[in-house]
């Protein structure tokens, strides 16, 4: 894949995002407190985080470059010759983290703009194992993966933006900006603490932080949600054949509402798995209804 738009957070712009975990749209821009303020808030999900269930750097095009060597394509500030396998070689990048150019592509890094494991604890626990990959490989906005220096990567770690922020401090504003549109578009949550922090910090960047809105990512949840992340996670009737998926052994009857549903121990109910799911309103549009 050779197409990765980057455009300056400042300027309103309508784009045309490509790439894994979204069909084609026509984006627009905002604010990023209005994103902000789309965002559950909900607690961590502090178990059970395994690297492995993000499978990482992929070829989905079969172009013959893997997800890592796309970005570095895609960010070269000098491009780099390649030769048929997709080896690279002289190419020069600037890591907006810190501001150290470099000419050689060993030295770079690729972050998870949002890291795999606040991912994971924000709600990628609950995704089949397709989804994380798509997620793990996320070249649909431009943001989402970003070349950097090792040292700020490996700095950062799995840290949101409350316990770091990048060394270059005129790139705050879009690294805050960047954190929520990612947030938005893969439906994750945001702690309490994580919530006040994005707010204050949206409010001191002011109109700098317009974002531009990324295309919903598509997300599928697993059959056997937040209990391990090795599984397929595929949506099916079997998954479907248990009816319900509340600790209730009997058969919901499909109830006027989710308050009377889950007063009787029913749900919570995922799209794509539990049939129940499109009987009742899932009003924060998370795939889960009756939460």
């Amino acid at each position: 894949m050779r197409v990765r738009l980057v455009v300056s957070c400042s300027i309103a712009i309508s784009i045309l995002s490509f790439g894994l975990g979204q069909s084609s749209h026509a984006t627009t821009t905002n604010s990023a407190s209005f994103f902000l303020s789309k965002l559950k808030v909900s607690a961590e999900h502090s178990s059970g985080y395994n690297r492995d269930y993000f499978k990482l750097w992929v070829d989905a095009d079969r172009d013959g470059c893997n997800t890592r060597k796309e970005v570095l394509l895609a960010e070269a500030t000098k491009h780099p010759s390649e030769n048929s396998n997709c080896t690279l070689t002289g190419g020069r990048w600037k890591s907006a983290y810190d501001n150290i150019t470099f000419t050689s592509s060993r030295s770079i890094d690729i972050d998870h703009m949002v890291p795999l494991s606040e991912a994971w604890q924000s709600g990628a626990y609950r995704w089949d194992a397709d989804t994380r990959e798509r997620y793990a490989n996320d070249l649909g906005y431009p943001r989402s993966l970003i070349a950097v220096s090792a040292t700020t990567n490996r700095a950062k770690g799995d840290k949101d933006p409350y316990l770091w922020m990048p060394p270059n401090h005129g790139y705050w504003c879009q690294y805050v900006g960047d954190w929520i549109a990612i947030k938005y578009r893969w439906g994750l949550t945001v702690d309490p603490v994580e919530k006040r922090d994005l707010k204050a910090k949206v409010g001191t960047c002011g109109a700098r932080t317009r974002t531009i809105k990324p295309a919903l990512a598509i997300r599928h949840f697993s059959s056997n949600s937040g209990a391990s992340g090795s599984g397929s996670g595929t949506s099916g009737s079997a998954a479907n054949s248990g009816g319900h998926s509340g600790s209730n052994s009997k058969t919901d009857p499909r109830y006027s509402s989710c308050a009377k549903a889950k007063a009787a121990g029913f749900g919570p109910y995922y799209r794509g798995r539990d049939t129940e799911y499109a009987w009742y309103r899932d009003g924060d549009s998370d795939g889960i209804a009756c939460e």
